[in-house]
């Protein structure tokens, strides 16, 4: 199937107009046969539903068009040949895909990799390690661009072919830091949204994007994650779709270990290594990508509780409700470099404090994780040593004393 484009911006406006998310434009589609059937039946539906909504109007649809070729990206639809077939089998996937950078590595088995944005000097160099491997491998590897174990993941598979979802529009790149990253992995990769052009995205937009990051992707792979925290959403997603789901194992005393120690007891495969992702997969690499129904022994418990729909549907017999998640508050950042005060040194052995957990590392790591001078960083261990909040050990290898 190849949309003509009256069809595409067709599709677009029923998109967005109001109430119709991906289930209503799928009973819609159904019902009516095509777009602009569906336009037209819209409004009288909504007012059966009680509901009096609006319609995107036809300049709006075509402003959005143009803008995004301006960008130099295009819109693919659901069941075109360049849409994700692993994301086509979800029963949320988007009717519409904006795109930008190559499409074909959309067509690639994929892999996500997510994790804590506050993330450990350890678990930014086993990440990196990881996504190195998998693109290697021959996977594209998906996250969604936010700082820690997100831009590890992008880094590491420059090279390779990395996705990046993102939760806004694709010209509202959150985290603006992240920006030249995503010009970047354009060159060999992809971003992608279903958000409209323009748009800053809110607080339940990032569950949303989970859903997408995990939809595109045969795995996912949690390395650092708190209890409650938007990667075990993912995990939660990835576990309803039928996917995989693997943790990295972490120190009990560190809470960024705990989310993938409690996925791990839910029965998510362990990961300690590229190794155990590629042989869980492989298999299924021999079946048709857009009919997954993969078994998996996870609880369907696992991950957040459900408490806000995601976004709103029309309330039509036929429609089921948008998903549910718990729309978690935006954990804590490391601050960039601009942002930790300069050469203010409490600022610089609070930035070390925060990258050391159990794991020990290198002071050649926390220079890369940090950004900071090897100098700057040398200083700080040694008012931190002295302090007694971190422990040297055999090797030279450092690691945080919890209290």
């Amino acid at each position: 199937m190849v949309l003509s484009d009256r069809q595409r911006l067709d599709w677009l406006r029923l998109i967005r107009s109001e109430s119709v998310g991906p289930r209503t434009f799928r009973s819609l589609m159904n019902r009516f046969g095509g777009a602009a059937a569906a336009l037209d039946a819209l409004p009288d539906l909504a007012r059966q539903a009680g509901r009096d909504i609006r319609l995107c109007t036809m300049a709006e649809a075509e402003r959005e068009m143009e803008a995004l070729r301006r960008l130099g990206g295009r819109f693919v639809a659901l069941g075109e040949g360049q849409y994700p077939r692993a994301l086509q089998a979800i029963d949320s996937a988007p009717p519409l895909l904006a795109v930008l950078g190559r499409v074909d590595v959309l067509l690639r088995p994929c892999v996500a990799l997510v994790g804590s944005r506050n993330a450990s000097a350890a678990g930014l160099k086993f990440t990196a390690r990881l996504a190195r491997d998998l693109g290697e491998a021959g996977f594209a590897v998906v996250s969604g661009l936010a700082r820690g174990i997100d831009t590890a993941a992008h880094e590491a598979s420059l090279a390779t072919g990395t996705v990046a979802v993102l939760a806004g529009g694709l010209d509202e790149v959150y985290p603006p830091q992240n920006v030249p990253l995503l010009q970047r992995l354009l060159a060999e990769g992809a971003a992608i949204s279903e958000m409209p052009l323009g748009l800053a995205p809110r607080g339940r937009d990032f569950p949303r994007r989970n859903r997408l990051v995990s939809g595109l992707s045969l795995g996912t792979v949690v390395v650092e994650a708190a209890r409650k925290s938007g990667s075990l959403i993912t995990a939660r997603f990835a576990n309803e779709q039928g996917r995989l789901v693997f943790a990295v194992p972490g120190s009990p005393l560190d809470p960024r270990a705990e989310g993938g120690n409690h996925l791990i007891r839910e029965g998510a495969t362990l990961c300690a290594e590229a190794a155990h992702v590629i042989e869980a997969l492989t298999p299924l690499l021999e079946r048709d990508i857009g009919s997954l129904s993969l078994p998996t022994s996870m609880s369907d418990g696992a991950g957040e509780s459900r408490t806000e729909a995601l976004w709103d549907e029309l309330d039509l017999p036929d429609v089921e409700p948008a998903p549910l998640a718990a729309v978690p508050q935006p954990e804590r950042a490391q601050p960039a470099m601009s942002e930790a005060g300069d050469d203010d040194a409490a600022a610089i052995r609070r930035l070390v404090l925060d990258l050391l957990g159990g794991a020990p590392v290198s002071p050649d790591d926390l220079v890369r994780a940090s950004g900071r001078s090897a100098r700057e960083i040398s200083l700080a261990l040694l008012n931190l040593e002295l302090d007694g909040s971190i422990r040297r050990q055999a090797g030279g290898l450092l690691s945080r004393i919890e209290p």
